[in-house]
Formats: C-alpha cells, structure tokens, sequence
C-alpha cells in the first residue's frame, strides 16, 4: 500500500484569472441542462514525459492562462444566487485555483502501478461550495515527477459545460502556448433564460431531482462508490466484435458492443433488479452558438423494457439499441429545471446504469512543445448508485485494423465492483495483467 502523504508533496497554492479586467456587475446565468449537471465534476489528468515538458515553468504556464482566462473569463467567477434563488456565476475574475506539487516518483513508475485511487493526488477533488462566493469552477494543477515528466490536472465544474467544454478548455491553453492565436470569440455571458411553454410536469427518466442539497453540490451517496480503470487493445476489441457478430457487415461500433456486453453483465449481478434502462451521453459538437462553454452533450436514454430479460436479450440486439432506440431527453431535462426557476437540485451521472462516450472530445490534442500526452485519465466525481462507464481512446498509434484501443474507468458501488471485475473477466474484457 503506498502512502499517499509521501508520494505527492511541497503542494503549493496560488490563483491565476485574466490578464485583463472584465468590467464589473457582469454575470453568467448557467441555462437549465447547465444547472442539471451542477453536481457533476469533470478530473482529468495529463501527462507528458521530459522532452515534452523541459523548460516549462510554472511562470510559463501561467503567462498563458493569463491569456487564455481572457477569452474564458466566466470561469474565473464564482457562484452567487438571484433573488429567487437560481444560481448564477458573477464574473469578477477571482480566478481558478493554480496548485503546483512535487511526486517522488517517475512517470513510467507512476503509471506502472495502475493505483487508479491514487490518481485523486493529482487533480483536485474540491466541490462547489459549502461558500459558493470562496469556491472556483475551475482547478489546475502542475505535478512534477522525479524524471521530469509532469502531469497536469484539471479539475472541471460540469454546470461550467460539458467534456467537449473541457476539452477545448485545455486545448486553448496549448495553442497560446505555441503562440498560435485563438480563433474564437470571447464568450458572451448569458442572460436569465426566458420562460418557455411549460413542459409536461412528469420528470426525465435521465435526470433525478433529488432532497436540495443547499449550497454544497455533491450528491449523496447510499452506497461507497468504487473507481476502476482498464484499456482495451484494438485486437481485443476486434476479438470482441467477432464474438458478438461474427462476419456480419452490420456491425455496431465498438462503443455499442462494450456498452451492451457491460449492460448485460450489470444485470447479471443484480438479480432482481436488473437495469432495464440506461442512459447514453456523447458529444454533440453543433449548436454552441456563440458560447464557448456550456452543457450540450447528447442525453439519451434506452428504453428495453419490451425485453423479458437483460440477461436473456442477445448482445446484437442490446448493441442495436443502443445506437438506434436513444430518446433525446436533453429538452425535457431543461423543461423540467425550468419548471421550479432552476432552484431545484438534479443529477444526470448515476442515475440510470450511464455510459459516457468520450470518444470526440478531442482528448490527445492538448499539445506541450508538438507533443501530444503520454496518457490521460478521465474520472467523474458526484455520480449516482446506479454507476457509470466513462469510454475514450487510447494515445494516438494504438489503432490497428482500423480499430483503435480504448480506455475505460468504471465507477460502480464496491459491493458490486468485485462482481463486475468477475464478470469481465469471463467475457474476456478484463485481462489478468489489468
């Protein structure tokens, strides 16, 4: 078991916000999918071995934050509430927290361990609140290994945007460091949503309103949930996709094959209780408009309550559903959020059996001095008991046969983990060395 006080350490804190002032009285009214998510937190790590991060200083890092915090200003703000009690983000440019520490480790011996719980000591863990006007949105934070290499943590609130939000956060910080200008606009804060027709007054099946939790936003949990994280090679995944289909042309992506194979071993370990509907989110790259950041990922749910069974239904048909039969709910979660002036309190992550499509967010394109990351870690925090898959590529090369490798981190509650890892480890998803 390591230590954990003595692997990360000398962690120091500071903040960093826009080069240039925004002005006073501006505010950011997070929409009704935006204030859905508010109990979501997006973790991701990066890392980068030596060649890549030589001569980074911290002083350069964060000369190109101060630019980049100038098109991304409302993520400098900190939350307040209207008079109605609706949360809104006042963009006095407060800034992000800026953390630096120190690992006692290398980086191939850090990723060599594969302690998937020890990876919190590189990204902060900090929630919005208890004091919304103390806590930033947004959290970075420089790790420095003994070869040299570092990592870098974004900590993310999801009621910011979604992980193609993030994503491109990130990816911005790298152009300004190549000294390539940003080919955006500066985001334009939004005003308070304007009534629509009211929706229907039954709530989304994707989203659950839950007892207010005030101003700490985290749900509560009524199981300990439990993280884990494995890869899959692209020959596994080929060997996979000919178990399923055999040589059928009609083949589903590999994400609907995974996804199925996972649903099917979920109701396996839950006997009685089975998830006959789960919910889909993936990017949805059009129809940002004019905003920089915001929720506008895909929000699917997949009914298969017209089969008698989860473990009796044929992966083909379970993959199909997957890609043919998702009901949009994104509008109705919005309508639903609306209907009490976003006071109420949702969760998305959880609340149904949830996979998460990470796969065109863009994750290897953060680039340090043309090179791209050695790996990056995507977990979420604030997720519901009902558990959820995150899904994205491996580093750039791994494809062969056209397929390309893929990263998966479970989170599910621990009683039920040590069956999954069983489970996929007889279909031959989890190979012994993971």
């Amino acid at each position: 078991m390591v230590l954990e006080e003595s692997v990360v350490h000398d962690v120091r804190l500071s903040s960093v916000g826009p080069g240039r002032a925004t002005g006073s009285d501006v505010f950011h009214n997070p929409g009704g999918l935006d204030l859905a998510m508010k109990l979501h937190y997006l973790r991701v790590v990066y890392f980068f071995d030596s060649e890549a991060a030589q001569d980074l200083t911290i002083m350069k890092i964060k000369d190109g934050m101060f630019t980049l915090f100038n098109h991304y200003f409302i993520t400098c703000g900190r939350f307040r509430r209207s008079d109605s009690g609706r949360p809104l983000i006042k963009c006095n440019d407060c800034g992000a927290r800026f953390i630096e520490a120190k690992c006692n480790k290398t980086l191939d011996e850090w990723l060599a361990m594969k302690d998937w719980p020890l990876y919190k000591l590189l990204v902060s863990h900090q929630v919005i609140g208890p004091e919304l006007s103390f806590s930033p949105p947004v959290l970075f934070q420089v790790t420095k290994f003994k070869c040299g290499g570092i990592s870098l943590g974004l900590s993310w609130a999801h009621v910011l945007g979604d992980p193609l939000s993030a994503s491109e956060f990130i990816n911005s910080w790298g152009l300004i460091l190549k000294n390539m200008g940003l080919k955006m606009l500066f985001n334009i804060p939004r005003s308070i949503p304007t009534p629509g027709q009211p929706g229907p007054e039954k709530d989304p099946v994707s989203a659950k309103r839950i007892d207010p939790v005030g101003d700490h936003w985290i749900p509560a949990n009524n199981k300990k949930m439990e993280t884990f994280s494995f890869h899959l090679t692209s020959s596994q995944l080929n060997y996979l996709q000919a178990q399923i289909w055999g040589t059928s042309l009609d083949q589903t992506p590999p994400f609907e094959s995974l996804c199925a194979m996972i649903w099917r071993c979920m109701a396996r370990i839950r006997p009685g209780s089975e998830p006959k509907t789960v919910t889909v989110c993936r990017s949805n790259p059009y129809k940002r408009g004019n905003h920089i950041i915001g929720n506008n990922q895909v929000i699917c749910k997949v009914d298969a309550a017209s089969e008698s069974s989860i473990l009796d239904t044929d992966l083909t048909v379970l993959a199909s559903m997957l890609v043919d039969q998702g009901v949009d709910e994104r509008k109705q979660i919005e309508e639903a959020v609306e209907r009490d002036q976003g006071v109420s309190d949702f969760f998305v992550y959880g609340v149904n059996l949830t996979f998460l499509d990470l796969q065109e967010t863009n994750v290897y394109d953060l680039q340090l001095k043309g090179h791209t990351p050695k790996f990056v870690y995507y977990t979420l925090q604030g997720v519901g008991d009902e558990g959820v898959v995150l899904v994205y590529p491996l580093p750039k090369g791994s494809m062969e046969n056209g397929v390309d490798g893929k990263f998966l981190t479970m989170i599910f509650p621990e009683d039920e983990m040590v069956k999954l890892k069983s489970e996929l480890k007889i279909i031959g998803l989890l190979l012994e060395n993971n």
